[in-house]
C-alpha cells in the first residue's frame, strides 16, 4: 500500500491530534517532550507496510476511512463543521476523535482505534535513534540494550535459498517451525526421517534481533504485529519467524492444569492427555528447554505482583521459564525484558536453538520466507504442498513439495486457513477458536518500576482461575512493557491526558488479566485465501475477566500504587493510600459500563482449538493421533489441536502434544525413503 499526498496530509493531521504539541503542564516539565508532535515521529512508510499485511477487505475499509476524513461530509459523523479533518482546528479534531471513540456506530469506534493504535505505536515505539531520542529519554526508556559485541560470521542454521522455481521431495513436510512444528521436525529428523520445514517468516539470529520495538514487531510477528479480529475488537500477537512463538514469547513454561487435562480427556474423548505417555512428553520437552525457576530476582512489575498478593494473604507462584542463566549480570537481567523482540543473547531456549538445531544437525532442510498456499491432496491422502518463496531481491518463486506425510503447525489462525485453502470442508474446521482474552490493569507508583527490564513474567496469581464453581476464570500475570505497546494499551481520552500518562512510563507497572474463555470464535478465509478472524467476548467470559480486573486492582493498591488505571476507554481511575482503595465504588461500577468491541482494549497472545482434537469425528476435525479425519497422512501439531482453551500460556503444552504426535509418526512412517531436491 502507498499513500497519496492527500492521504499523507490527513494522516499527519491525525498523528498531531493523537500526540499534540502542547505547552508544558508545569515549569519543571520538559519542553522538548511536550513540544513535539506526532507527525515528527510517525513513519508513514512503516504504517503503509503494516496495512499491506491486512486482508484485502480491511485495506479497502481503511482507504474508505481516509476518504471520509478528507471529505466535508465528515462533519455529519459528529455534528461538527463540514470540513475535511486536516482543515479543522486542533480542538475540533480532538472532539471529533473523542466522539468516534464512544460512538454508537461500530465502524467509527473501529476506525478510531485503528488510527489511534497505529499513530501512538509508531510514535512511542519508533525504532530509529532519530525518532526515539526525543521521546525515549524524556519518559525514562533506555531503548535497546544491544552492545557492539562481535557478530558471529555464520549463523548456526543454514537455510535453503532457491534461485528459481524448485521441487523438493521428503518423508515429512512440516509447515511452521514454532512450538509445534519445531518439535516435530527435531524428533523426526533425529529418528532418521528426511524432513523439510517451510516457515512463512524470516530467520533471525543473535545480533539480527535489534531490540527495536517497531522493527522487530514488523519483522517477527504475523501481519507485522497488527493481526486482529475483523471488528478490530481484539488485537492478536502471533509469532511469524523461524522458531515461531517460541522466538518472541515471554518464556513462561506452564503445564496445563490437571483439571483442564481431565476435562479434555473426558469431554473430548482424548484419553492420552491424562496418560503417563503425555506426562513423559511434558518431561521430555521441559528437559530440552531447560525449564527452571532458578532466577534470583524479579523486575518491578513482578515484584509488585508478589508483594501485593502476599500482603493480601493470597498465594503466588514462581513461573517456570525456559531460560539458561549463564550469568547473573545486570546486562543479562535487563536484556531479558527485550526477548519478546527475539533473544539476542541465547538465554531463552525456544525451538530456534533446541529442536530446530537438532533437526538441522540430522539433515533436515529449512526454507524460510515461504507462504504455503495449499496442501496437495490425491484420493483422500496428502501428497505435499504448493508454496511461494520470496527471495531477498523480492522475486517470488514457486515451490512444489512431494511428501509422504504433511504436518501443519502454522498456529491456530494460519493452520485452519491453510486447510480451508486446501479444500478441507469439515464443518468444525476453523470453529471453536479460543483465545486468552486479556486486559491490562496498570498502577502508578512513586518509585521507578522500569517495566521494560528483567523477566517479563516470573510471578503468577491463580486466585481467580476457577470461578463460580467452574473450570473457567482468569490468571494474573505481567506483560512486556515497552513504549509502543504501552502507548497502545493506555486509553486515549485526549492528547494531553495520554501524553501525561506516557511521561510517567518509568513509574508504571502493569498486570494482565488472562482469561480462560468458554465461548469461542471462528477462523474463515476470504476469496484470496487470507485468514479472517471473528471473535466476540461473551457475557460469561467478560464476567470472569472483570473479576480478575477487580483482583488485579486490589493487588496494585496493596503493593503501593497510588493510582490504578482500569481497562476501559473512559479510563476509570482508582486512588489508593496506604494499600487501601479510596474510591472502591469505581471498581464496583465496572460491570455497569458498556463493553462493546472497541470500547475497551482487549488483547490475546494465544490462539487455540480451531482444528480441535477429539474422539468424535463429527465434531472434531483432528483425531487423537493428530491426523485429520478428513484426509489421511495430514496431521496437525500446534495449539489449533487443543480440544479447548488451556487456561495457561500454551507453549509447553503445544510442545508436549507435538512430541506425542511425533512418536506416532515415528512408528507409522518408514524413515529414509524421501528423495533430495530437484530443480524444475
Amino acid at each position: 500500500m502507498q499513500f497519496t499526498e492527500a492521504q499523507r496530509v490527513t494522516l499527519r493531521a491525525l498523528a498531531d491530534t493523537f500526540i499534540p504539541m502542547l505547552p508544558p503542564p508545569a515549569p519543571a516539565a520538559d519542553p522538548v517532550y511536550w513540544g513535539r508532535r506526532g507527525s515528527e515521529g510517525v513513519d508513514l512508510g512503516k504504517m503503509a507496510a503494516a496495512l499491506s499485511e491486512q486482508p484485502a477487505g480491511a485495506q479497502q475499509e481503511f482507504l474508505q476511512l481516509l476518504k471520509l476524513l478528507d471529505s466535508p461530509a465528515l462533519g455529519l459523523t459528529w455534528f461538527g463543521a463540514l470540513r475535511p479533518f486536516a482543515r479543522l482546528e486542533p480542538e475540533q479534531r480532538e472532539k471529533l476523535l473523542q466522539s468516534w471513540a464512544v460512538s454508537a456506530v461500530p465502524q467509527f469506534r473501529k476506525g478510531f482505534q485503528a488510527l489511534r493504535k497505529l499513530c501512538v505505536f509508531l510514535y512511542y515505539g519508533g525504532s530509529t535513534p532519530e525518532q526515539g531520542q526525543f521521546v525515549w529519554e524524556y519518559i525514562g526508556y533506555p531503548g535497546p540494550q544491544a552492545t557492539d559485541e562481535p557478530v558471529a560470521a555464520e549463523k548456526p542454521l543454514h537455510v535453503l535459498r532457491p534461485t528459481q522455481d524448485v521441487q523438493y521431495d521428503c518423508d515429512v513436510l512440516v509447515v511452521g517451525s514454532g512450538a509445534g512444528g519445531g518439535v516435530v521436525a527435531g524428533e523426526l529428523a533425529a529418528a532418521g526421517h528426511e524432513v523439510l520445514v517451510l516457515e512463512k517468516g524470516p530467520y533471525f539470529h543473535g545480533s539480527d534481533f535489534s531490540q527495536r520495538e517497531v522493527d522487530m514487531l514488523g519483522a517477527l510477528y504475523d501481519a507485522r504485529g497488527t493481526l486482529s479480529t475483523q471488528d478490530g475488537g481484539v488485537a492478536l500477537l502471533a509469532g511469524s519467524c523461524l522458531g515461531g512463538g517460541t522466538t518472541v514469547n515471554w518464556a513462561g513454561a506452564f503445564r496445563t492444569p490437571d483439571y483442564v487435562l481431565r476435562e479434555w480427556a473426558q469431554e473430548h474423548q482424548v484419553p492420552h492427555f491424562t496418560s503417563a505417555a503425555f506426562r513423559e512428553s511434558l518431561d521430555a520437552v521441559s528437559r530440552v528447554l531447560s525449564v527452571n525457576i532458578d532466577y534470583v530476582r524479579h523486575n518491578g512489575q513482578n515484584q509488585a505482583l508478589l508483594d501485593g498478593s502476599r500482603r493480601l494473604g493470597q498465594e503466588v507462584k514462581l513461573i517456570p521459564r525456559n531460560e539458561r542463566h549463564h550469568t547473573e549480570s545486570e546486562q543479562q537481567f535487563q536484556g531479558l525484558g527485550y526477548s519478546c523482540f527475539g533473544d539476542r543473547y541465547g538465554v531463552k531456549q525456544g525451538t530456534l536453538n533446541t529442536y530446530l538445531q537438532t533437526a538441522f544437525d540430522h539433515g533436515a532442510r529449512l526454507l524460510c520466507d515461504t507462504r504455503v498456499e495449499r496442501v496437495t491432496i490425491s484420493q483422500g491422502h496428502a501428497t505435499g504442498a504448493e508454496a511461494v518463496y520470496t527471495a531477498p531481491d523480492g522475486r517470488r518463486l514457486r515451490v512444489t513439495v512431494r511428501a509422504r506425510r504433511v504436518v501443519v503447525a502454522g498456529g491456530s489462525v494460519q493452520t485452519p486457513a491453510l486447510l480451508l485453502r486446501s479444500g478441507l470442508r469439515h464443518p468444525h474446521l476453523g470453529r471453536h477458536l479460543h483465545l486468552h482474552p486479556t486486559v491490562v490493569v496498570s498502577g502508578l507508583y512513586q518509585q521507578r518500576m522500569d517495566p521494560w527490564h528483567g523477566p517479563m513474567m516470573s510471578v503468577v496469581n491463580d486466585g481467580c482461575t476457577m470461578l463460580d464453581g467452574t473450570n473457567f476464570g482468569a490468571k494474573i500475570e505481567t506483560p512486556p512493557a515497552h513504549p509502543g505497546l504501552m502507548s497502545m494499551v493506555l486509553p486515549w481520552c485526549s492528547g494531553r491526558q495520554h501524553k501525561e500518562l506516557m511521561a510517567q512510563a518509568a513509574h508504571l507497572g502493569s498486570f494482565i488479566v488472562l482469561t480462560r474463555d468458554r465461548d469461542g470464535g471462528r477462523v474463515t478465509v476470504d476469496k484470496h485465501g487470507t485468514a479472517l478472524i471473528d471473535y466476540a467476548l461473551s457475557d460469561f467470559d467478560r464476567a470472569h475477566l472483570l473479576e480478575g480486573v477487580r483482583a488485579a486492582a486490589t493487588i496494585h493498591a496493596a503493593a503501593g500504587a497510588h493510582t490504578v488505571l482500569l481497562p476501559h476507554g473512559t479510563l476509570p481511575m482508582l486512588r489508593a493510600e496506604n494499600g487501601m482503595l479510596l474510591n472502591p465504588e469505581v471498581l464496583s461500577g465496572l460491570p455497569q459500563l458498556s463493553w462493546k468491541a472497541n470500547e475497551f482494549g482487549l488483547y490475546s497472545a494465544h490462539q487455540m482449538s480451531s482444528c480441535r482434537m477429539g474422539g468424535d469425528a463429527a465434531t472434531h476435525p483432528t483425531s487423537p493421533t493428530g491426523e485429520l479425519y478428513e484426509v489421511k497422512n495430514l496431521f496437525v501439531a500446534d495449539a489449533s489441536a487443543f480440544p479447548a482453551c488451556s487456561g495457561v500460556n500454551p507453549m509447553l503444552t503445544i510442545m508436549a502434544l507435538a512430541h506425542h504426535t511425533a512418536q506416532h509418526l515415528k512408528n507409522s512412517v518408514p524413515a529414509g525413503t524421501g528423495m533430495r531436491a530437484a530443480v524444475n
